[in-house]
């Protein structure tokens, strides 16, 4: 597509049904993936935006004997209570301190997985079971994990957003699906050591990558977004 010609009604089309098909997956086919197709979504997602054209990421991509060996490591360290204390996360993901609506938006996601999936609050031992999964990338047949420099500040953090955002959206227009995943980042030293990162690399997050298991339940969940009357502001005077 030249991008100097306005684009057709079935183009637009196209890609916007890939953006707003995109869901977090937490339930992946076994159906392979091949190579090719993987290192094609990542081609295309290169060409996200970035500062001065630095191109801060770094992808790990596992399959097969690889990636179970790293999901059976971070899982013994995660169902092991005095061991997962000796974890902690490189860099918050999240808040300290959570307002409304960014906590009320967490909480109802969070209830309306678990009640797809019949769990109850007060059922602990579930709720472990739920979340380690992602330790498996839902059983995704690829697991990425990405890194970047430790030398980076902010802005390449930004263009890494839209590096991932540019992967699951391509992802989609090959008819697969993903899941992002900070939850690795509790086990960033253990990562670092199975992956051979150098000491100036730094983790940032995990993403399943696999054909969507369209029987599962928790597949189901299509998340609410703000209508763009609440985020948006139009400044025209």
């Amino acid at each position: 597509m030249n991008p100097f010609d306005p684009p057709t009604e079935a183009q637009t089309a196209v890609v916007d049904a890939a953006i707003t098909s995109r869901r977090s997956m937490r339930a992946f086919l076994p159906t392979p993936v091949p190579r090719a197709v993987v290192e094609d979504i990542l081609r295309v997602a290169s060409r996200a935006p970035s500062g001065t054209n630095i191109q801060p990421w770094q992808v790990h991509v596992l399959t097969g004997a690889a990636k179970a060996r790293l999901c059976d490591r971070i899982l013994a360290i995660y169902d092991d209570p005095d061991e997962l204390a000796r974890h902690e996360r490189e860099y918050e993901y999240y808040p300290k301190a959570w307002v409304s609506p960014y906590l009320d938006r967490r909480r109802k996601v969070g209830w309306d997985l678990y009640g797809l999936l019949g769990i109850e609050k007060t059922d602990k031992a579930r709720m472990h079971a739920q979340h380690g999964r992602n330790f498996r990338f839902f059983d995704a047949p690829v697991g990425l994990i990405f890194s970047i420099d430790r030398i980076m500040q902010v802005g390449s953090w930004l263009d890494y957003g839209m590096f991932l955002e540019a992967i699951m959206v391509a992802a989609r227009a090959r008819g697969l699906h993903t899941c992002p995943q900070a939850a690795f980042t509790q086990f960033h030293r253990a990562i670092a050591e199975e992956l051979a990162f150098r000491p100036d690399q730094m983790l940032v997050c995990g993403m399943a990558l696999g054909f969507a298991d369209p029987a599962a339940v928790e597949n189901s969940l299509e998340t609410e977004r703000a209508p763009v009357a609440e985020f948006a502001r139009f400044v025209e005077d």
